[in-house]
């Protein structure tokens, strides 16, 4: 059985933790920040991580990471 490929943007996207959680980033960062708080921009800073229910298609998407 050939090798699955990795999807390059979840590869970007999520990175997987020594306990084996799937970390992203949150969204609602990139632009038209004027409008929204400092306490709402600094807590969008913070990763998070992915929901239970995705988690197994994020994992199909990198499989080797």
């Amino acid at each position: 059985m050939p090798k699955m490929k990795t999807h390059r943007g979840a590869a970007k996207r999520f990175s997987l933790t020594k306990s084996g959680k799937v970390k992203r980033a949150r969204a609602y960062k990139s632009h038209i920040l004027t409008k929204k708080s400092s306490k709402r921009k600094r807590n969008l800073r913070q990763g998070t991580y992915i929901s239970t229910q995705e988690e197994k298609n994020i994992r199909n998407l990198i499989p080797y990471k």
